[in-house]
C-alpha cells in the first residue's frame, strides 16, 4: 500500500511541479530568449530535477499553445540550438498567472507580524 501512496504523491507532485516549471519558463522568457539547456540548469538551481526528456516536450507544448516562439537554424539538423521567445499571448498568460500567484500567496502563507 505504501508504494501506491508514494506513486500517487509522485504523480500529484509532478502535475503541480509542471505548473511551477511553466511559470518559471514564462518568467525567464519575458526577460529575454532562453535555451533549453540553460532552463534545465536554472530549474535545478531552484531545486527542481528536470530532464531534457521532460523539458523539451514542455517547451514544445508551450510553443504549440502560442505562449512561446522558437527559432533555430534548420541547416544545423535536429539537434540545432533552439531559442525560445515569449509571445504576446505568453506575456498575457504570465500576467494572469502572476496575479493568481499573488492572491494564492496571500491566502496560503501565514501572516507574519513584523518584529519591532
Amino acid at each position: 500500500m505504501t508504494t501506491d501512496m508514494e506513486e500517487l504523491k509522485k504523480d500529484v507532485m509532478r502535475e503541480i511541479l509542471l505548473s511551477f516549471w511553466k511559470v518559471h519558463i514564462l518568467h525567464h522568457a519575458a526577460e529575454g530568449p532562453l535555451v533549453g539547456q540553460w532552463m534545465i540548469q536554472e530549474l535545478r538551481r531552484h531545486g527542481y530535477e528536470v530532464s531534457p526528456g521532460t523539458l523539451y516536450p514542455l517547451l514544445k507544448r508551450m510553443e504549440s499553445r502560442g505562449w512561446l516562439r522558437c527559432t533555430f537554424d534548420p541547416k544545423a539538423g535536429t539537434r540545432a540550438r533552439r531559442d525560445y521567445f515569449l509571445t504576446k499571448k505568453g506575456r498575457g498568460i504570465l500576467a494572469l498567472v502572476q496575479g493568481q500567484i499573488e492572491e494564492l500567496y496571500r491566502e496560503v502563507m501565514p501572516h507574519r507580524e513584523k518584529k519591532q
